[in-house]
């Protein structure tokens, strides 16, 4: 999760739209009707918008038509009655070299393998995207006897997923047995998907029901709950950052690439391993597409490590404070609006962050924000309240600082502090040290200085966020509306800069033809 270089980004970017063109084409000249359609170009390139730029990658330009299957699961997938929209067909077993440059496809039966005397499938899910849905659905294959040769995950930026799987052991060629079992199986465990609701046991003090083995974590859990992942089956990269008590990695779980954070075996003790259970117990249960997704952990030490999904555009603080760039106003609006409603959503299932700042929040390919490292997240108490001096102290709210009952309203004061951030790409109070800071917040007041370049009702809102006295700081759901209100503004005046440009144009021409005319 840390921010790749520019170059790499691009070409990234690049092969994307290469990828797109070359179905594209592919598919107009073999006379695929749907792609006759009007409208068509810009309908498959909004397909690759929503998905993330790996699964470009990973098409089988060879079978363009496949791609079309994808973006047909997608649109059912919008339809509650279709509750899992699927789709069969055999594949043939291939071999690829493990230095081939070549585009790996989706579609390929299995990477460096013998080929199978049995017959593959490619089965292709499609729903919305929610907990655990990876772990069931491969639950769901096994329960079939499937044994997965292949396996890729894609979420989609509003909230669905493709999932596609090539799997061996069904013993028939045709695929109609295949579908109806797979329909059979997903009708009987479907009840207890559904019953499994978001959050219903995150309520309870974690402290009271966590307990640490010195062999084994064990977190609480549902009937249902399968996001326990085999240390064996991660595959560790790069090391991309590293910390007091743990290490980062880019690796890949099931193809997928993933960010893996272990913890440092030589720092294990009793305390740790507990503030490690609590992030699980946490994450697990979050869906939200303004959250970094929480794929699995492995709860056996030595081995304790979380598992999420890999943002390739690192940390907000990175790029702002290590690439030096900036946001114009409708990109900061966007990005604000997009962690107000990851915290919104925080805040409604009674979940606090308590370190919010840029260093936490994480970007895709695509520069979708996302809040993430739930390292000191908490259940919000019974009273509402919590004690202890929790966060970073340039972020920090004054009543944490000073150690006084705080409840989720010190999340929205980070907020303020870190927007403030976003809007000039200066640290909070950057001339003093942390303690001093946080003394200044508390003592004095101190506040970071709003520019007069500031958005007047920007200028507001920050503000509010960050006044002494918590009660009087919006709510995010508040928070949301205004941001949402101002970029609107914001689109209205550019739009009417543009058409005021565009009408100056017009009458220049008219006047040059006149005198042109004239003469």
């Amino acid at each position: 999760m840390t921010m790749e270089n520019n170059g790499d980004i691009n070409a990234r970017q690049s092969q994307k739209l290469a990828v797109y063109n070359e179905v594209l084409r592919r598919l107009k000249e073999s006379n695929n009707a749907e792609a006759q359609q009007p409208g068509f170009d810009d309908e498959l390139w909004a397909h690759f918008s929503r998905l993330p730029t790996r699964y470009a990658l990973n098409v089988n330009v060879e079978r363009a038509v496949d791609v079309l299957t994808h973006k047909r699961l997608l649109h059912l997938a919008h339809d509650p009655a279709d509750r899992l929209a699927l789709e069969v067909r055999l594949v043939q077993d291939v071999a690829l070299h493990p230095n081939e440059d070549s585009i790996h496809s989706v579609h390929s039966s299995s990477l460096n393998k013998e080929v199978s005397q049995r017959p593959n499938h490619e089965i292709t899910f499609s729903t919305d995207d929610k907990p655990k849905l990876f772990s069931q659905l491969t639950s769901l294959l096994a329960e079939l006897g499937l044994n997965i040769q292949e396996a890729h995950a894609f979420s989609t930026v509003d909230g669905y997923s493709l999932n596609v799987f090539v799997v061996e052991g069904w013993p028939y060629e045709e695929i109609e047995r295949l579908r109806t079992a797979l329909e059979r199986e997903i009708m009987r465990v479907q009840k207890s998907w559904e019953s499994q609701s978001l959050l219903h046991s995150l309520g309870k003090q974690t402290e009271e029901v966590i307990r640490c083995a010195f062999d084994h974590l064990t977190i609480p859990c549902d009937k249902n709950d399968v996001w326990e992942i085999d240390h064996q089956l991660l595959n560790f990269q790069q090391k991309i950052a590293s910390g007091s008590y743990n290490d980062l990695y880019k690796g890949t779980y099931c193809s997928q690439e993933v960010a893996i954070k272990i913890l440092k075996s030589e720092c294990l003790n009793t305390e740790l391993q507990k503030e490690f259970a609590k992030e699980v117990y946490i994450m697990r249960k979050l869906c939200h597409q303004s959250v970094v997704r929480f794929i699995g952990a492995c709860t056996r030490p030595p081995n304790l490590c979380i598992v999420t999904e890999y943002m390739s555009g690192g940390s907000v603080y990175d790029y702002l404070h290590k690439k030096g760039h900036s946001f114009k106003l409708p990109a900061l609006l966007k990005v604000a609006i997009d962690v107000s409603k990851g915290m919104n959503y925080l805040h409604q299932n009674n979940i606090m962050h308590r370190d919010l700042k840029p260093a936490n929040l994480l970007m895709d390919e695509n520069r979708v924000v996302k809040v993430a490292d739930f390292g000191v997240a908490r259940i919000k108490a019974q009273s509402g309240v919590m004690t202890g001096e929790t966060g970073t102290y340039r972020w920090m709210a004054p009543e944490v600082v000073e150690h006084k009952p705080y409840d989720h309203k010190a999340d929205i004061f980070s907020f303020g502090i870190m927007l403030r951030e976003l809007l000039t790409g200066k640290y909070p109070y950057e001339y003093l040290t942390p303690i001093q800071a946080a003394m200044g917040v508390v003592q004095e007041g101190l506040r970071p200085t709003i520019t007069k370049r500031t958005h007047p009702e920007l200028a507001q809102l920050l503000e509010r966020c960050w006044q002494q006295d918590p009660t009087f700081r919006p709510e995010f759901s508040e928070i949301i509306q205004t941001l949402q209100q101002i970029a609107k503004e914001v689109r209205d005046e550019r739009d009417y800069r543009l058409k005021e440009k565009s009408f100056r144009g017009f009458l220049s021409t008219l006047r040059h033809v006149y005198r042109s005319v004239k003469t």
